[in-house]
């Protein structure tokens, strides 16, 4: 069971990420590497959803896992993408190379967090 130590380490650590990722746009006048924050918002999304969308209540393993390799693919998409576009930003000389340095190791720490934060308080199944 996590406690407040835990939430407010992980919140620090989500205002770096964000920090690093508005300071990489706001420092070199170019707002292209904010579209990290959205990948990584929205990167455990389809996760969520293909998890809910699977029917936890059957005792087939095979039957719903369709549905949470596709969200879990979807997830993957999401994360690399949030690495790959600053690198595609940059070798089109979109950004320069802090701005895409500074994007990625803030777009690690935000993706890492939401990943901390369901993980420490993910409920646990009564069978």
């Amino acid at each position: 069971m996590a406690g407040i130590k835990t939430i407010i380490g992980l919140s620090f650590i989500l205002a770096i990420g964000f920090l690093l990722v508005i300071l990489s746009a706001a420092l070199y006048k170019n707002y292209l590497t904010l579209l990290v924050v959205a990948t990584y918002v929205v990167a455990p999304l389809p996760n969520w959803i293909c998890g809910r969308a699977s029917n936890p209540d059957d005792f087939m393993e095979s039957s719903g896992s369709g549905v949470i390799d596709f969200g879990r693919f979807l997830t993957g998409f999401f994360v690399v993408m949030g690495i790959a576009l600053p690198a595609l930003l940059y070798h089109s000389a979109q950004i320069y190379g802090g701005a895409m340095v500074m994007s990625i190791i803030g777009g690690l720490l935000i993706y890492g967090t939401i990943i901390s934060f369901t993980l420490f308080f993910q409920e646990e199944q009564e069978f």
